[in-house]
C-alpha cells in the first residue's frame, strides 16, 4: 500500500486513499484495526488531503468506538465512510450517525447492487442530510450520471475503467494464477482517461457544481 500511495502523493488532483485491510465484510478483528490505523497515520504523514475509511459490528451498525477513534486520528482530514454504508441495517440512522461524527461524505449505491438502483434512497439521502455530501458509487456511467444529477447530487464516483490486454506474447498454458479458470490473467483494468474527461465534461455541462471521482 505504502508504495502505491507514495505514487499518487505528488499528484496536483486531491487524492483521499481508501483504507480497507481485507476483502469480505466491514467488521474487523483487533488486528484488522490496527492495520487501519497505521494506515491512516502513514497517509497523515504524506499529506494527502482525506481518506476514505468504514467499518460496522458484528449486527450492522456502524462502529461507533472505531469509528470515534478513527474521527481523532484523521483530525484536519476530510473522511469519506466507503460502501460499508451499503451493508448496514437503517441507512437514515446511519446517516444521522455519521453526521454526528463530523464525516464529510459518504460513498453509497443506495443499498443496491447499484447506484441507478438505489436512486430513491439516494434521493431519500440527500435529502436528509444535514453534513455529509451524499457521493454515487458503482455503476455510474456516462450513459447514466444525469440521473444522478437530477436527484441533486454533486458528486459522484466511477472507476471509468476498461481492460487493457497484456503486452506478454508467451502465454503458459494449462497454468493459472488465479482460482478462476475463466479469468483471463493476460489483462488488467486501467482507468480510461479518455471517458473521465468526457464524464467531466458532461458534468460541466449539467451541473457546474458537480464533481467526479
Amino acid at each position: 500500500m505504502a508504495r502505491c500511495v507514495w505514487r499518487v502523493s505528488g499528484f496536483s488532483i486531491p487524492v483521499h486513499p481508501i483504507v480497507r485491510p481485507r476483502g469480505g465484510d466491514f467488521c474487523y478483528g483487533a488486528v484488522d484495526f490496527e492495520v487501519i490505523k497505521q494506515d491512516i497515520r502513514q497517509i497523515r504523514e504524506m499529506g494527502f488531503p482525506g481518506v476514505v475509511v468504514g467499518m460496522l459490528d458484528d449486527e450492522g451498525h456502524i462502529d461507533l468506538p472505531r469509528m470515534r477513534e478513527v474521527m481523532r486520528l484523521c483530525e484536519g482530514m476530510a473522511v469519506t465512510f466507503h460502501r460499508a454504508f451499503d451493508m448496514c441495517q437503517n441507512p437514515m440512522v446511519a446517516l444521522e450517525q455519521l453526521t454526528e461524527l463530523g464525516v464529510a461524505r459518504i460513498l453509497t449505491s443506495g443499498q443496491q447492487q447499484s447506484a441507478e438502483l438505489g436512486l430513491p434512497l439516494l434521493r431519500d439521502l440527500r435529502q436528509a442530510s444535514q453534513g455529509p455530501v451524499i457521493m454515487a458509487g458503482a455503476g455510474v456511467r456516462l450513459s447514466n450520471l444525469h440521473k444522478f444529477v437530477d436527484i441533486g447530487l454533486h458528486e459522484l464516483h466511477s472507476s471509468s475503467g476498461h481492460l487493457v490486454p497484456s503486452t506478454m506474447r508467451y502465454r503458459k498454458a494449462g497454468v493459472t494464477m488465479c482460482s478462476d479458470n475463466e479469468f483471463d490473467e493476460f489483462s488488467h483494468y486501467c482507468v480510461d482517461g479518455e471517458m473521465v474527461e468526457a464524464m467531466k465534461n458532461a458534468l460541466a455541462l449539467v451541473d457546474p457544481l458537480a464533481q467526479s471521482a
